[in-house]
């Protein structure tokens, strides 16, 4: 990898002026769910009028958060950027229980190693993630998005923001259409 592609691309969809930030723990089920929705909601709310953020928040007591947000900071580093991140976001939410413990304590991944869990995403998700995965730039963007998450008092996935405020009242359960009412009403 060349010094010129190090960098992370950021995970920002659509070019519109509301902005919408969502902020993910990638296993957790809710995250999962959440994530699920964000193409149908540019497709309903318009690529041209929002802009769909993801930001990370790794919670402790999803006990492979931490490696799996830098896999997939690693991934938006290599060709492709937010779109390469995108497919290994995609394969662990199709795959959630691989990368997470039972009951969040137990079970098969506590005898896993986190070379076996990235191994193991790489070969879901097609993405070769060890060189970018080892980039030691990557922790300038792991550690911006924990403190950007906890500057806006962030601690819980998924956590919404509209335009800098977050949404107490709006959840991976909700339908698309409020998302969009919100952004767009």
């Amino acid at each position: 990898m060349t010094d010129a592609a190090r960098h992370a691309d950021p995970l920002t969809f659509g070019s519109g002026p509301r902005l919408f930030e969502i902020f993910l723990e990638p296993t957790c089920p809710f995250s999962c769910r959440a994530y699920g929705k964000v193409d149908a909601l540019l497709a309903a709310a318009g690529v041209d009028k929002i802009t769909v953020k993801l930001r990370f928040v790794s919670q402790p007591w999803h006990m492979l958060s931490g490696l799996l947000v830098r896999c997939i900071l690693a991934a938006s580093m290599l060709p492709g950027g937010k779109d390469t991140a995108r497919k290994v976001l995609d394969a662990i939410a199709a795959h959630r229980e691989e990368f997470e413990f039972d009951h969040h304590f137990g079970g098969p991944n506590l005898d896993a190693t986190p070379r076996q869990i990235i191994d193991r995403l790489i070969a879901y998700s097609g993405v070769p993630l060890w060189d970018a995965y080892e980039a030691r730039e990557l922790e300038k963007e792991i550690k911006w998005h924990a403190k950007y998450s906890r500057q806006n008092g962030i601690h819980v996935s998924p956590t919404f923001m509209v335009d800098g405020l977050v949404q107490a009242d709006l959840g991976s359960g909700d339908d698309v259409a409020k998302w969009a009412e919100r952004l767009l009403g």
